[in-house]
């Protein structure tokens, strides 16, 4: 794709907030979350429950999903928005940069860094991008969540915030992968 890609006719562009409207949107999204995830303890119906509700409030979110470790790598888990990376080196990009330091990665402009080492484009559109590492009960790595923006500055220290707190919560108990297990 070329860096002028037309917007997919199924994906909107994203709408920045201010702090206060971004604090309001994570309240309720996480409300949401809370009360649809209570007793939930499925892997795959956490993280698509996860995507969902977030990409309703936040209308800065483009792209948002989950890469999930597997064999030394970042495997394509639940997302929404257009097609994502298949697979990750944890050497390349902004996600697999969040895997090897296993800390929140917070890009102002995708387009800045160098492609195809320290960013992976795999939508042109995408503009700015925010990378959680996310833990298990022990503190293994089991994924990243990613969030990308059609919006230049998208993310910030609000956002860290609420999805650190979200992601620990939801995480960090023991949870059952099922059938739909990588292996």
């Amino acid at each position: 794709m070329s860096a002028s890609a037309e917007m997919p006719y199924f994906i909107k562009p994203s709408k920045n907030l201010n702090a206060d409207e971004k604090r309001a949107a994570y309240e309720q999204a996480l409300q949401g979350i809370e009360a649809n995830l209570i007793g939930e303890n499925n892997l795959f119906v956490k993280m698509s429950t996860i995507n969902c509700l977030l990409k309703t409030f936040l209308p800065y979110y483009y792209w948002v999903g989950f890469y999930i470790v597997h064999e030394g790598k970042l495997l394509v888990g639940p997302y929404q928005g257009t097609l994502g990376c298949l697979h990750i080196d944890f050497s390349r990009g902004v996600c697999g940069r969040a895997a090897r330091e296993r800390k929140t990665q917070i890009v102002a402009d995708v387009h800045a860094l160098d492609q195809g080492s320290m960013h992976i484009a795999c939508d042109p559109n995408s503009q700015s991008e925010i990378v959680l590492p996310v833990f298990d009960a022990d503190d293994n790595l089991i994924a990243v969540f990613d969030v990308d923006s059609s919006v230049k500055n998208s993310f910030d220290e609000i956002d860290k915030e609420f999805l650190e707190i979200l992601l620990k919560k939801e995480f960090s108990t023991p949870m059952l992968i099922t059938s739909y297990s990588l292996k």
